[in-house]
């Protein structure tokens, strides 16, 4: 099966064509080649208002959509060849914000509609959730039988997840954020401390600098009983800080040092609780994905953590971000399930 993906739900307008096939039972897990995989990041757009602004993205997804469509599809024959080989268009109906997601939505309905092809709405949860599964290098071939049971944790701007799953379709969420999810405590903590926005990659090239004992930032939640999160308080640990000792991110290496210390209390949390729920499930793999899951030192801490006795998964680093190619993995698997989320635009859909 051959799929048209479009993801609009926040700041990145994205289209893919990706090929599937296979993963008809929950221990058959499906294989995706991306045949093409475009993505127009709007960061320039949105840095000076320190974060997303929802009609400056509903604007430039317009913008994006139809020039992405031409670098994809062209004009004339080879437009209506590779239509004629198009089985499905897929697009993001939720979560992410409404505008961004109408923009898509609304595209990929006058595709159906213009090409004759059938469409499915995608979770964008669901495809961080599959995006370990894309672009596997060449021999890597994963077997359902070495994975699961599996315990995923997707984190990303706006969602901090741990799932337990029995198979590739059956899940239940055990945990999540109740506040801040933690790259967006990564957002707010870079913007107190003067850094560009999107805070997560300046805080991970800062943090390598400084020295992550030097403050000892709170773990919140870390040793409550379930499997939730809370990042807001630890943000607003380091605005205290800050405001505690003025200036102090003017002395040389103090910036980094805090930097250094937010993320390593942030990076306890999500490893201590992680790691009590792979013992706890029994679990043969950890999957980990979403926008935080870039993060190199993250991948270092979860591979030292928990590398010797579970497999850990990440996404291929250029999938971590939003991008089509996930979308069409999520709604590939739940078509072959006989589902398929309505194209309607649903701003708080959760897993």
């Amino acid at each position: 099966m051959k799929i048209l993906s479009i993801e609009t739900s926040c700041d990145e307008t994205s289209l893919a064509v990706v090929e599937a096939k296979g993963g008809r039972t929950p221990f058959d897990l499906p294989q995706f080649r991306i045949e093409k995989s475009l993505v127009a990041s709007q960061i320039n757009i949105h840095r000076p208002f320190g974060g997303v602004v929802p009609n400056l993205a509903k604007r430039e997804h317009l913008k994006n959509l139809p020039i992405l469509y031409n670098q994809i599809f062209g004009t004339g024959n080879k437009e209506k060849t590779l239509w004629d080989k198009i089985d499905l268009i897929a697009v993001t109906v939720g979560p992410g914000l409404e505008p961004a997601l109408w923009s898509g939505i609304e595209f990929a309905k006058e595709l159906a509609k213009r090409n004759n092809k059938p469409l499915a709405g995608a979770n964008h949860l669901e495809g961080h959730l599959y995006s370990f599964l894309l672009k596997r290098a060449a021999g890597n071939k994963l077997k359902a039988s070495e994975s699961f049971p599996a315990i995923a944790l997707i984190v990303s701007g706006g969602h901090t997840i741990l799932l337990q799953m029995d198979n590739l379709y059956r899940w239940r969420k055990i945990g999540e954020t109740r506040d801040d999810a933690v790259g967006e405590a990564y957002d707010k903590v870079a913007r107190l401390l003067g850094l560009e926005y999107p805070g997560g990659p300046e805080i991970e090239k800062l943090a390598r600098l400084g020295n992550p004992k030097v403050i000892d930032f709170p773990r919140p939640m870390i040793y409550h009983r379930n499997y939730d999160f809370s990042f807001s308080g630890l943000k607003t640990s380091v605005r205290y800080y800050l405001a505690t000792h003025p200036g102090i991110e003017k002395k040389p290496g103090a910036k980094a040092d805090i930097a250094a210390s937010f993320q390593a209390a942030a990076f306890d949390v999500l490893s201590h609780k992680t790691g009590r729920a792979i013992y706890a499930s029994g679990a043969k793999s950890l999957l980990v994905s979403g926008g935080v899951s870039i993060n190199k030192a993250l991948r270092r801490r979860f591979q030292k953590d928990f590398g010797r006795e579970v497999k850990v998964y990440f996404p291929h680093r250029e999938l971590c971000n939003d991008n089509a190619a996930m979308i069409a993995a999520a709604s590939y698997i739940r078509f072959v399930q006989g589902k398929k989320y309505r194209p309607v635009a649903q701003a708080n859909l959760n897993m």
